[in-house]
C-alpha cells in the first residue's frame, strides 16, 4: 500500500476514534481524555510527519488539561459539600445499572437516582438531599464539560494537523 493510501486509512480511523473519544466524556463507556490521548500519540507516531507531531503533543496537552481540570473542579466541590466517596459510589453502581434497564439515559438517571437516595439516606431530610444532590450533579456537569471542549478543541487541533500534513506530503 503507498503511504498515502497508508497515511488516509490512519487518518480516518483516527478521526473515528477521536469521535468516540469526545463521545466517551460525556457517556463514560470509554474514558474520552485518555483514548484522545492515545489516539494523537499514535497518529503521529504512524504518520510520521513534523506537523504530526506538533499537532499530537499539543492536542495531548489540551486532553490532559482538560482532563486534569475536570478532576480537580468536581473534586474540589464535592469536597466543599462534603459528598462522601460512597454517594458517589452508589451513584455509580445505579448508573450502571440504569444503563442496562433504561436505554441511551440510563447512566444519567440512574447515576441521579443512586445520588440522591445515598444523600437521603444520609441526610435523611430529603430537602436537603436534594440540594446537596443537585450540587453535586452541576459539579460532575461542569467537569464533564470541560473535558468535553478540551477534547474537541484537541480534536480541532488534530484536523489541522491532518490538513498540514497531506498539503505537505
Amino acid at each position: 500500500m503507498p503511504d498515502v493510501d497508508r497515511d488516509i486509512v490512519i487518518t480516518v480511523v483516527a478521526g473515528v476514534l477521536l469521535v468516540v473519544a469526545a463521545v466517551g466524556t460525556v457517556y463514560p463507556v470509554l474514558p474520552g481524555s485518555l483514548l484522545a490521548i492515545a489516539t494523537l500519540l499514535v497518529w503521529a507516531w504512524l504518520v510520521g510527519s513534523t506537523a504530526a507531531w506538533i499537532v499530537a503533543v499539543v492536542g495531548t496537552l489540551i486532553a490532559a488539561v482538560g482532563w486534569s481540570a475536570s478532576a480537580v473542579l468536581t473534586g474540589r466541590k464535592l469536597k466543599q459539600l462534603q459528598v462522601p466517596g460512597g454517594s458517589i459510589a452508589v451513584a455509580v453502581i445505579a448508573g450502571i445499572i440504569g444503563m442496562f434497564v433504561i436505554p441511551v439515559v440510563g447512566l444519567f438517571v440512574g447515576f441521579g437516582a443512586g445520588l440522591l437516595a445515598s444523600e437521603y439516606a444520609r441526610h435523611r431530610e430529603l430537602g436537603r438531599a436534594l440540594r446537596s444532590s443537585i450540587e453535586t450533579l452541576k459539579a460532575t456537569g461542569l467537569g464533564v464539560l470541560v473535558e468535553f471542549g478540551m477534547v474537541c478543541l484537541a480534536a480541532s487541533m488534530w484536523i489541522v494537523g491532518v490538513t498540514v500534513h497531506f498539503v505537505t506530503r
